[in-house]
């Protein structure tokens, strides 16, 4: 899923593109983007993009008529961008947002039909689409751990809640934890002083730092080839690879659809968290260290 560094640079490359241009009309490809009825979706022909806000996770672009046309990506929506006179791509799209400047095509990989588009009226309604997470850059130390501790959810739950924190998802909070050398399994209320303060700095540095090395990958082009898994990444997608900090294979916790990387060296006091599905499988033969987990596995490392 598009993370708030993914989203910073989509609203980057559309400030440059379409604030102040009109929006000639919007072409669903896929009804079922579209989950609002009223006002209709033809309102926005014609209207002049004002403004662009992100709200968490969703892109809204700003109307003149104070009508905003909000886009949430979930996990396989991606933006594309096509000045005018250049031929928009043959893929599939689920949405075409013709601009008197060029065309925004909205795709979406996979089956499952999980991005939405919204069109509301007005700042109130556009309000109430959003959790009221808090924006870590514009948080002190002391706002990040009121809202931290709210309520007692490990740091993983923690950081990807859209109730707590804003735009921060499955690949970045691994990378958050391990900058601050925190088990994504520790509890938030038995966090120390100095505890919240790393995880606060980490986290503004993790997404500060994400945000410019794929700004001056995208440079003055639209950014393609958004993904949670990117060269450079520390933990996120690395399982079995060595840790750049000491060196150690990175492990992971299964659950459903995701996973979460973590090097037991650097945060978890050498203990390998359990794996759910195989932890109940192997029972008392769950290896409980990095160590012993390192004397079991084979000699080719698989």
């Amino acid at each position: 899923m598009p993370e708030l560094p993914d989203i910073t640079l989509y609203l980057e490359a559309l400030a440059d593109r379409i604030v102040g241009r009109h929006l000639k009309a919007v072409t669903l490809v896929n009804p079922f983007l579209l989950r609002t009825a009223t006002p209709p979706l033809a309102a926005v022909a014609g209207r002049r993009v004002e403004q662009l806000r992100r709200v968490g996770k969703r892109i809204a672009i700003g109307l003149e008529g104070e009508l905003w046309l909000v886009l949430h990506l979930m996990i396989a929506g991606r933006l594309h961008w096509y000045a005018s006179g250049q031929k928009v791509s043959g893929r599939a799209a689920l949405a075409r947002f013709e601009f008197d400047s060029g065309t925004l095509t909205l795709t979406e990989a996979g089956s499952k039909r999980r991005a939405s588009l919204h069109l509301l009226v007005g700042d109130a309604q556009l309000a109430r689409i959003d959790p009221g997470s808090l924006d870590v850059f514009a948080a002190d130390l002391a706002a990040f751990g009121a809202r931290l501790s709210l309520e007692h959810h490990t740091l993983k739950r923690a950081l990807t809640d859209p109730r707590l924190f804003s735009g921060i998802g499955n690949a970045y909070s691994d990378e958050i934890l391990h900058r601050a050398r925190l088990s994504p399994l520790a509890m938030t209320h038995k966090l120390g002083d100095e505890e919240v303060a790393r995880l606060y700095q980490a986290t503004r540095a993790t997404l500060e730092q994400w945000t410019e090395r794929l700004r001056g990958d995208a440079g003055a082009g639209f950014p393609e080839g958004v993904t949670a898994f990117r060269p450079g990444m520390a933990v996120h997608g690395r399982y079995r690879q060595p840790c750049p900090a000491c060196g150690t294979p990175v492990q992971r916790i299964r659950y459903a659809e995701n996973e979460t990387n973590y090097c037991p060296r650097c945060q978890t006091e050498g203990r390998v968290l359990a794996d759910r599905a195989l932890s109940r499988l192997l029972k008392d033969d769950w290896p409980r260290s990095v160590d012993e987990l390192e004397r079991l596995r084979p000699a080719d490392g698989r």
